[in-house]
Order: C-alpha cells, then sequence, then structure tokens
C-alpha cells in the first residue's frame, strides 16, 4: 500500500500506529493494554482509530488523561501544599 493510500485509511495497524508515534508495536500493545489507545479487537489483530494515533501525536487531552493529572495535582498539593506556598514565597 502506497504512503498516500494509508493518509486515508479509517484505521491502523499497530505496525502502522508505531511507526507513526515513534515507538516500538510493544509500546503500541502496552498502550492498548492500559487503556492509553483506544483500538477495537478483529480477531487476532487491532484497529486503532486514525483520529487516535492524531490524538496523540498532536498531544491531546483525553478527559480520562485530564483527570489522572487533577487527581496528581490534589494529592501533591495535600502532601506538600506548606511546602509549596513557601517555595512560591521566595
Amino acid at each position: 500500500m502506497t504512503k498516500q493510500n494509508n493518509e486515508h485509511k479509517k484505521f491502523l495497524s499497530t505496525v502502522e500506529a508505531a511507526e507513526l508515534l515513534g515507538v516500538s508495536r510493544v509500546t503500541v500493545f502496552n498502550r492498548i493494554k492500559r487503556g492509553d489507545i483506544e483500538a477495537h479487537k478483529i480477531g487476532r489483530e487491532f484497529a486503532i482509530p486514525r483520529e487516535e494515533v492524531t490524538r496523540l501525536v498532536d498531544g491531546e487531552l483525553t478527559d480520562k488523561d485530564k483527570k489522572t493529572i487533577d487527581t496528581a495535582v490534589d494529592k501533591t498539593f495535600a502532601e506538600y501544599g506548606e511546602a509549596l506556598r513557601k517555595l512560591g514565597k521566595e
């Protein structure tokens, strides 16, 4: 398949996604398993929506990512709030 035809595909294979993301195929599988990459299992293979890869390349955050960040920030302030306030005054 030519690169031009590949650009119009609605779904990508794990190999194609890995190439576009600059990571290994194993990394793509691990991210799918963790839920970081949306994918549809078809038989033994995964089909990854092109929009998902575009989102990852562009660095857009999902609602899950935003919630994880908010939780981490809240935990950090709960544990180190006083130290952070003192550092902010310097």
